[in-house]
Order: structure tokens, then C-alpha cells, then sequence
């Protein structure tokens, strides 16, 4: 297939291209700078234009592209460059995909599980309601412009849990627990949903082919307890786990330690299990030991 990836150089999207390369797919790339070969193409999600050859020549679109969240603090102006960012860039492809005279069989588009706010005890399967906060208005906001393409193509619409690899938002955990200050996030119960980066580009292939459309989520198996997450990783490393952040002081960070600290997501990849998707690593510690000691395969 020739897959036309937007965000292929970031953490996710570089593990991405090694896999589907590997499976012989040809990857094309949208940048945002003058093309330097033939299989990159010019687009600017905030003028919303994009190089129409991209789109005609593409079999499946992915769509990997915004900004982070992990990036502190959540200024009010960057609170809008984590919404614009996907919302623009969502919508530009969106459009473009409607307007092709031969559209692509499938576009992916990214999301989280951010969608279900804080939600403890409740198993969330596809079907879960929307949360409170505002990266669940993000998510609602981002997918709905993923939806535009729905008449003219496939759309999936992934919602991603924390990434286990040497990138992401699992950054700042790395860094803390091997110069010894991994700690406890508050009361360290609050169930983190998670993914290897090696089974969240693999989940990625799987839907390309897959007849899944709608929105899908990409999270491990079993699930695990952010304390269970940052001693496992205290562990692998061979570091200390005896500090704790207290919840007071994560709330400071405002949204941001709410989002991504705080809140409780059991989120069940049901229709992922359902449609024959295997894990490589279905438990957090698999993927965190995989992570320390084969960074590159993680």
C-alpha cells in the first residue's frame, strides 16, 4: 500500500514507519517545509492546505499529527495549540479526502482516552460516555473532524492510552526514575491506561486492513494502577520508588495534573480483541522491561 502518514516523525510516527517498511509499504509524509524527495508533500494545517497529489495517490491516510500534551505548563495559549493542532490538521485532511476524485480506502485518525475523563471502577469499552475536562472536549472536538471524511472513506478514529516507550509522555517518568526521583502520583490508585509503542504502531498496521470503523481504543489488556506503572519502572531500571507527589501538589499543574495524572480510565480495547489483534506485551511490565532493555524495539 502506499500509506500517506501526517506526524511521521514523531515518537509514534517514526516507530510507525519502521513497521510498515517492514511489511513493504511505501510511506509517504506530509511536511510542513519544501519537499525534499518524491515522497514527501507539502501541507499547512493552519492555512488548511494540502498538497492535493498527496491524497490521490495514497491507498490509507494516518493522521498522527499535534501537538503534545506532555509539554508543561498548560499555558491558556497552549491549551489552544493542543486543540487547534488537531482540530485544524484533522479537519484539513478531512476535506481533503471529501474533495479527492479518488480517495484514499481508509483514514486513521488519532485520539485519547482523554474522551473519558475520570471515570473510576467503570470498565470503558468503545461505547463509554464522555468524561469531564478539557481534554475530553479536545477528543470530542478532534473527532469530529475526523468524521467529515466518513462518506467518501473508511474512518477510524484510535484513542491512545500513555505509550510505553523512550519518548512521549512516558519522557519525564524516564528521567525521574533513573536520576532516583520516581514517585508515586498521589494516591497512586488511579488506573493508567497504557500501550507499548511497539503494539501501538502494530494496532495502527492492523486497522489499515482491518473493517473496524468508528472509534477504536488502543490500550493494553490487562490494566494497571499508575503506582503499579511508576514501581514497575523503578524496578527495570534498577532505581529507588520512594517518593510521592502529594495530589494537592499535582493539582497545582491545573488541567494538566488533572488530565493526565488524576484521573482513573479502566478503558477496554474490546473492539481491538475482538477483531483478532494480538499483543506483544500484555501487561505493563512486559512492555516497560521490553522498553529497558531493547529501547529500540519497546
Amino acid at each position: 500500500m502506499r500509506v500517506l502518514v501526517a506526524g511521521a516523525s514523531g515518537f509514534i510516527g517514526t516507530e510507525l514507519r519502521k513497521q510498515l517498511e517492514a511489511d513493504g509499504h511505501t510511506v509517504l509524509t506530509l511536511v510542513r517545509r519544501a519537499p525534499r524527495t518524491e515522497t514527501e508533500f507539502e501541507w499547512s494545517p493552519t492555512e488548511k492546505t494540502v498538497d492535493a497529489r498527496a491524497l490521490e495517490s495514497a491507498d490509507a491516510v494516518i493522521n498522527l499529527a499535534g501537538a503534545t500534551t506532555g509539554r508543561l505548563p498548560w499555558s491558556r495559549k497552549y491549551k489552544r495549540e493542543i486543540l487547534y493542532s488537531r482540530v485544524d490538521g484533522t479537519t484539513t485532511l478531512a476535506d481533503a479526502i471529501v474533495a479527492a476524485k479518488n480517495p484514499p480506502a481508509v483514514f486513521l485518525s488519532g485520539s485519547a482516552v482523554g474522551y473519558y475523563g475520570d471515570q473510576p471502577r467503570v470498565p470503558l469499552d468503545e461505547s463509554g460516555s464522555k468524561g469531564e475536562g478539557f481534554l475530553s472536549d479536545v477528543v470530542e472536538a478532534w473527532e469530529r473532524a475526523a468524521e467529515i471524511a466518513a462518506g467518501a472513506t473508511r474512518v477510524v478514529m484510535f484513542r491512545t492510552g500513555v505509550v510505553v516507550g523512550q519518548g512521549g509522555a512516558f519522557t519525564p517518568l524516564n528521567l525521574a526514575t533513573k536520576f532516583g526521583l520516581g514517585a508515586r502520583m498521589g494516591h497512586g490508585s488511579q488506573n493508567w491506561p497504557w500501550i507499548s509503542l511497539h503494539d501501538e504502531a502494530a494496532a495502527i498496521r492492523h486497522l489499515l486492513t482491518s473493517s473496524l470503523t468508528g472509534v477504536v481504543n488502543l490500550a493494553g489488556p490487562t490494566p494497571a494502577s499508575s503506582e503499579t506503572i511508576t514501581s514497575a519502572l523503578a524496578r527495570a531500571m534498577h532505581r529507588w520508588h520512594v517518593l510521592v507527589v502529594p495530589t494537592f501538589a499535582i493539582r497545582l499543574l491545573g488541567d494538566a495534573g488533572q488530565d493526565l495524572l488524576l484521573n482513573s480510565q479502566h478503558v477496554v480495547p474490546a473492539k481491538l480483541l475482538g477483531d483478532g489483534f494480538v499483543f506483544t506485551h500484555t501487561t505493563v511490565e512486559d512492555a516497560i522491561e521490553a522498553m529497558v532493555e531493547r529501547p529500540s524495539r519497546a
